[in-house]
């Protein structure tokens, strides 16, 4: 049997389908997958054996067996947990297929082959009778189903399921309930990526303003959840306009429904301001008393000082459809409507909420279309005004009044840019119809006609394309220009004229988790978990870098940043490949968890920008991202630990190829 797995081919800028070996979706599921970072959760871990504890020991003095349902066991660990606290059997169920055939493994080589069965089936479908997969009903219910929403992977349908056919009248669910905690507030920072803020432009003839389309303006967007490391966002980038209010909670030991709802909660604001977004979390009690609590709860909103990171659980962020003024101490509603899978909010001022009893509000779904272009970063990126003037200085220098220009970009507001500055023909809101044209052909289907039989002089992009996940994707652009290069004048003016790959050795804070090996996990041998993750890493001869928002991951850099390939963009793509070879000098004691890697772009003379480092902010080598960008993460395989200037590995050596055929880059490294 054989896979078909979509890919970014980044030499056409399109996703591609491939024919994969059949084990290869497993493999990418579980090399990729957050089992690693939930092994390392302490916190989580700890509370769970306790609620567990406490479970089986309150069936067992009701004076009847413990009978134990765990739905998403993953390795098997929670079904250890209860084995070891005393009940009489569990059945763990498993719907991965590699990863019940792990916890199988698990399970036997910590001596729990009579006590513990996993099933390799979808709850939904597990038989309860003398010929089922469960001889009878549980009476405790163990569960780890939940993401950053809470409700977005199906907890809430797997629940109802398990209260109607699997589990007994009253039986004891760990964790016993959720609830979610919610606050308003106003920040700039993160209603930019939502909505698209005017440009303003210094022309010869003036001051012009690029805004967006009423359409835009008015759109509520997507309902979808943005889950951030919110733990990472300066107090300094919002303003908290209420107090943290319990909106919802879900008893998991009685019986859940999933039908859509909505709850509804009377917000007094403890500042004025613009209403924006809702921050959202969620807390775990495994216990029916509330003594054995897991929080998500961010830095500021914590009763104590104890943090445990985590990337498998975050925080929410929620756009609201529009912002709304509120004012200190004046009444407002905020709705939160939920189906089986996702959350959304409207506010409401009191007088709305006395004339309307509040119903249900329907799911926002994007008007304008931008929403579904482009993602929560890139509106970050185009409102990113420090980034805008750099091409707008760079779109001076190279435009002449008689310049016949062409964009090559998604979604890009260059040709706006470059016809307020003075362009001739650029090849709606502003009223610039007739003067930029919209060619929709891709870069090797373009002709004359299409250019209305002129040469192209300025060829400009950012480069941005929505199907780029790595950093060199975008040399999408490369490719396209090589296309085009028939349409272009002798002369042509290209910008950004070059690019080039950078990377820097680092230690990550926590990011290093969700590949480390866990061995063991509160007294569990969960080795058979580490090797599949080796194994399914392995599974490509070279290993690939990854996509990470560094921005959310803090680490300290151990070399100084390296320029290791360049891209000349006056030219065409070659035929051969692009290759390199050298080392860096470790110059900080710490452990080598990676390399990091990132484009820059040098759009004209001295105007350049970068997609990864910004700067390093101090003698200790913290780093600071760019924000609206995810850089390239290749995690080493051993990690070298440097604790003096004096034992530190000379250097680590890389040698990177760029495939100029497929458009991909190969790395290896040696420490």
């Amino acid at each position: 049997m054989k896979t078909f797995c979509g890919r970014a081919n980044p030499t056409t800028g399109a996703i591609e389908w491939l024919e994969e070996d059949e084990n290869y979706d497993y493999h990418q599921e579980i090399a990729r997958s957050r089992y690693a970072d939930m092994l390392h959760d302490k916190d989580r871990n700890v509370k769970y054996y306790q609620g567990i504890r406490a479970a089986v020991s309150r069936v067992k003095e009701r004076g009847e067996k413990a009978i134990v349902l765990d739905i998403g066991t993953g390795t098997g660990l929670l079904s250890m947990m209860a084995a070891s606290a005393g009940a009489d059997f569990c059945y763990a169920v498993e719907v991965f297929k590699p990863m019940a055939n792990a916890a199988v493994k698990i399970v036997e080589k910590n001596g729990f082959r009579d006590k513990i069965k996993v099933i390799n089936k979808h709850s939904t479908e597990v038989t309860v009778g003398p010929d089922g997969d469960m001889h009878c009903r549980a009476n405790i219910l163990v569960t780890e189903l939940f993401d950053t929403e809470l409700i977005g992977e199906g907890a809430l349908p797997t629940y109802e399921h398990a209260h109607k056919y699997l589990v007994e009248e009253g039986c004891e669910a760990v964790p016993h309930r959720a609830t979610v905690y919610v606050q308003l507030v106003e920040s700039k920072r993160m209603w930019s990526w939502n909505k698209l803020f005017p440009v303003r432009v210094e022309a010869e003839d003036g001051e012009k303003i690029i805004v967006s389309p009423s359409d835009m303006e008015n759109c509520p967007g997507v309902p979808s959840v943005c889950d951030i490391q919110l733990n990472q966002m300066p107090s300094s980038d919002f303003t908290i306009l209420s107090d943290v209010v319990t909106m919802f909670s879900v008893d998991f030991s009685n019986p859940v429904s999933s039908a859509s709802t909505y709850y509804r909660v009377q917000l007094e604001p403890v500042k004025s301001g613009k209403a924006q977004i809702v921050l959202s979390w969620w807390d775990i009690d495994m216990d029916p008393a509330g003594m054995i609590n897991c929080t998500m709860a961010p830095y500021w909103a914590k009763s104590t000082s104890d943090f445990q990171w985590r990337d498998h659980w975050m925080q929410c962020v929620y756009f609201l459809p529009n912002e709304e003024p509120v004012l200190q101490g004046e009444t407002v509603y905020l709705t939160a409507c939920r189906d089986a899978y996702s959350v959304w909010y409207k506010l409401q001022k009191a007088r709305e909420g006395e004339t309307k009893a509040g119903g249900r509000v329907e799911s926002p779904v994007c008007r304008c279309q931008a929403h579904l272009l482009w993602n929560r970063p890139r509106f970050g990126q185009l409102n990113d005004q420090d980034r805008t003037h750099q091409y707008i200085k760079s779109l001076m220098k190279v435009l002449q009044r008689d310049s016949v220009c062409l964009c090559i970009s998604d979604g890009s507001l260059l040709p706006v840019l470059a016809h307020y500055l003075g362009a001739k023909q650029f090849l709606k809101a502003n009223n610039l119809e007739d003067k930029i044209k919209i060619i929709e052909a891709r870069p090797e289907l373009l002709t004359s006609s299409h250019l209305e039989d002129k040469k192209i002089s300025v060829l400009i992009g950012e480069p941005f394309f929505t199907t780029s996940l790595l950093p060199w994707h975008n040399l999408y652009f490369w490719y396209a220009r090589t296309a085009v290069t028939g349409h272009l004048t002798s002369d042509v003016t290209v910008l950004p004229q070059s690019a080039s790959l950078h990377m820097m050795i680092v230690e990550f804070e926590d990011l290093w988790r969700i590949r480390s090996p866990c061995g063991i996990c509160e007294g569990f041998d969960v080795q058979t978990m580490d090797d599949m993750i080796k194994n399914s890493l392995n599974f490509r001869e070279s290993k690939e870098a990854e996509p990470h928002p560094l921005w959310e991951y803090p680490c300290k850099s151990l070399c100084d940043p390296q320029e290791v390939l360049t891209f000349d963009f006056r030219k065409t793509v070659p035929q051969h490949c692009v290759s390199t070879e050298g080392s860096v000098n470790l110059v900080r004691k710490g452990k080598s968890h990676g390399a990091v890697l990132w484009m820059e772009y040098n759009l004209a003379a001295d105007i350049s920008i970068s997609t990864g480092l910004m700067q390093i902010s101090n003698e200790k080598g913290n780093c600071e991202w760019n924000p609206h960008c995810k850089q390239a993460v290749y995690f080493f395989s051993s990690v070298i630990e440097s604790e003096t200037p004096s034992d530190l590995p000379s250097a680590v050596t890389y040698a990177i190829n760029f495939d100029t055929k497929t458009g991909e880059i190969a790395m290896d490294f040696k420490l």
